[in-house]
């Protein structure tokens, strides 16, 4: 029922543990594997174990997107090269959508690390602010982390999946807003777990700032122009050092982001602004 996609680029070690980890699960998840403009070839052994899509440049978080068209499956849940799937949270995933129509997509908890602590994001969800639900599906959110996400193909494929402009950092927003505005629901289920084991390696500067740029575009995309406004300044506040390349960066998007602009139903304003206040 549950497809797995992995976006990878230049990291097969690393890789391995991971394809390792989802092998030894029982839900026998089919996987892909999006080689993200690697400029070493992946190793000959890896062809054999799993579906292999070869890109020629990174194209960021949308490299995931051609995951999914590759996977027949109803259901596809997002690791990265160094996350995977606990024990029986993919068949959990796949009742609860089996169950619920509407139900677009599962954001995970994620434990971080050999420590287990859990993921930030995680702990802002699970806190929420937003009404619960009568159906008692999890906690309504608005968000997710991209690696602890299992969405409903044929929703995810109807909102575009992951804005190729957004590379990595804080693209789950604008998809997370799309799904909510079609009418899709977005549950935090605490009982089903994704673990990452991120590596120091990563460029958590240029990251931050890709965070700052793409969250100022979300809410340029999205959101009423006095909310937006409202956002951006927030944004910007607490950006510190890279609040002048990140608003730089934003501003060389807006023509496309006026093009593009699609402001959201009320009822999902209303929820963001009650996010707004944390």
């Amino acid at each position: 029922r549950t497809g797995v996609v992995i976006v990878t680029r230049d990291r097969w070690p690393t890789l391995r543990r991971t394809l390792a980890e989802l092998r030894g699960l029982r839900e026998g998840a089919s996987v892909v594997v999006v080689d993200n403009g690697s400029a070493t070839p992946p190793p000959a052994g890896l062809c054999r174990q799993v579906g292999l899509v070869r890109v020629k440049r990174d194209i960021g978080a949308a490299a995931r997107n051609l995951g999914v068209n590759v996977l027949s499956t109803p259901y596809v849940a997002f690791s990265d090269d160094d996350s995977w799937w606990a024990p029986n949270a993919l068949g959990l995933a796949g009742d609860l959508l089996d169950l619920h129509p509407r139900l677009g997509l599962i954001a995970a908890r994620v434990l971080v690390g050999e420590d287990r602590r859990m993921d930030q994001t995680c702990s802002r969800m699970a806190n929420s602010p937003l009404p619960p639900a009568p159906d008692d599906v999890g906690r309504p959110v608005l968000g997710f982390v991209a690696c602890g996400a299992i969405v409903r193909r044929s929703a995810f494929l109807a909102h575009g999946g992951f804005a190729r402009r957004y590379g990595f950092g804080g693209e789950e927003e604008l998809l997370a807003l799309d799904l909510a505005d079609g009418g899709w629901w977005l549950r935090y289920v605490p009982e089903i777990v994704a673990h990452h084991h991120p590596s120091p390696a990563h460029d958590r500067r240029g990251r931050a700032r890709c965070q700052v740029r793409n969250a100022l575009w979300s809410a340029w995309l999205r959101r009423p122009a006095g909310p937006a406004i409202g956002r951006s300044a927030r944004l910007l506040k607490g950006a510190g050092s890279d609040r002048g390349p990140a608003f730089v960066a934003a501003l060389a998007g807006l023509p496309w982001v006026l093009a593009d602009r699609r402001v959201i139903a009320p009822a999902i304003e209303r929820q963001l602004r009650l996010l707004d206040r944390e």
